[in-house]
């Protein structure tokens, strides 16, 4: 187990890189503002499963596999950049303009689970996070390297929870005003859209 003194020192660290709007945040702000708050707390839930896979994946010592091999890490940018243009192109579609419900239908949130699952996946920065970044804070020393990654992992993923929630809360507070002007809602689908678009470009950049 790592000491309690790791634990803080890798949990304040973890909230600077959380805390600053990153690619992850600017994804459930877009889903929240597009399809509502229950979407976007949806799109949380799948972003945190794909932090969880990551986490058990260090732990196992996949990540060590993933550096040895740069055309595996190629791989995973471009099939997560060609899955948010598949997103930004979804969403540029010519829509059917009623207003979004505020509570988004259980297809909507299983999609919205699902596309935060395979964007976490394939975001070549959360495979650098967690090969470059949480290793640092292991020591060997006090006990298993595995068992450290994965209590540490954990603490992450709940303090990403716990941002990420945060910001689809803030969104949602703006969306309902937004959504009663059809232009607002095609402004919205835009801008979600650009967000994916430039999500996929930065992806492919990385």
């Amino acid at each position: 187990m790592p000491s309690g003194t790791t634990v803080l020192s890798f949990c304040l660290a973890a909230l600077v890189v959380l805390v600053v709007p990153g690619p992850s945040v600017a994804y459930v702000v877009a889903c929240t503002l597009r399809h509502g708050r229950t979407a976007g707390l949806a799109s949380v839930v799948g972003l945190e499963l794909g932090a969880l896979v990551h986490v058990v994946a260090a732990a196992a010592g996949l990540g060590a596999v993933l550096a040895s091999s740069p055309d595996m890490f190629r791989l995973i940018r471009y099939a997560g950049a060609a899955y948010l243009l598949l997103m930004g192109a979804r969403e540029l579609r010519p829509p059917n303009d009623n207003p979004p419900k505020h509570r988004a239908a259980p297809s909507t949130r299983l999609r919205m689970i699902r596309d935060g699952l395979l964007v976490d996946l394939l975001n070549p920065k959360t495979v650098l996070f967690f090969l470059a970044f949480l290793p640092q804070f292991v020591r060997p020393a006090v006990g298993s390297g595995p068992t450290q990654i994965l209590v540490l992992g954990t603490c992450f993923v709940v303090l990403a929870t716990a941002c990420d929630a945060t910001y689809a809360t803030i969104a949602a507070t703006v969306a309902p005003r937004l959504h009663h002007s059809p232009r607002a809602r095609r402004r919205i689908r835009h801008t979600t859209g650009g967000v994916y678009l430039t999500l996929a470009g930065i992806a492919v950049l990385s």
